[in-house]
């Protein structure tokens, strides 16, 4: 019986304090708000998770509505140098050395696994492979390392390599499965080995490559 004494006076506390924030409320005494005889309801305010606030964080935006910092990404990527690239095409972008018989290989290879197409090609010597390096947060002669561009980022050395291999076809997904638990530092590393030395053990064209007759709608320049 005490606890119900209690719990009733905590309900009237609650209720007082009702009246008295209510601005029709204000003044009046807990008789004027309570008509008497009538059932006492309490409810508790408060708890996490009720209410139309709570209700409201749990729907979330309305379906549709933009997100803000999605549309300010959206707007900071479409002024940045190459956009045009990527305004009625979305695919990635490999940047290659053109020069580069290794290289000049490696998209050969490309083109020959990514039978769906989901890669595009530039070299770095061109002028899309100029624009690109800036919009990648390079220098614009920097040929050092292939670029692989996508709409919103970009990746070099080891992981653009390892980020083609996944669009390429079975098995190299695996393959690139693989090896990206492998260490950034130690996989830049046998990546710089080789990219250093590309010219002395594969040589170099006289003529950069800047498309191919085959694959028109692959390579931009």
């Amino acid at each position: 019986s005490g606890w119900r004494c209690d719990k009733a006076k905590l309900a009237m506390v609650q209720v007082r304090a009702l009246a008295w924030r209510s601005p029709s409320g204000a003044g009046k005494k807990i008789s004027d708000v309570i008509p008497q005889g009538g059932p006492l309801r309490t409810r508790r305010f408060g708890a996490r998770g009720s209410g139309v606030m709570a209700s409201a964080r749990r729907r979330g935006p309305r379906a549709g509505a933009a997100s803000p910092s999605s549309a300010s990404s959206s707007t900071q990527t479409d002024s940045l140098p190459g956009s045009t690239y990527f305004a009625a095409d979305d695919r990635p972008i490999i940047l290659f050395d053109g020069v580069c018989n290794l290289c000049n290989g490696g998209v050969n290879f490309v083109l020959d696994w990514d039978a769906k197409g989901k890669l595009r090609m530039a070299a770095l010597q061109s002028g899309a492979g100029q624009e690109l390096l800036e919009r990648s947060g390079r220098r614009r002669d920097d040929i050092s390392s292939i670029v692989l561009v996508e709409k919103d980022q970009s990746y070099v050395k080891s992981q653009a390599v390892l980020k083609i291999a996944e669009r390429l076809s079975v098995p190299f997904p695996l393959l690139a499965q693989f090896f990206l638990p492998l260490p950034l530092l130690i996989r830049d590393g046998v990546y710089d080995q080789v990219a250093a030395n590309r010219y002395f053990f594969f040589g170099k064209s006289d003529q950069c490559r800047l498309s191919d007759d085959r694959f028109q709608d692959r390579f931009v320049d």
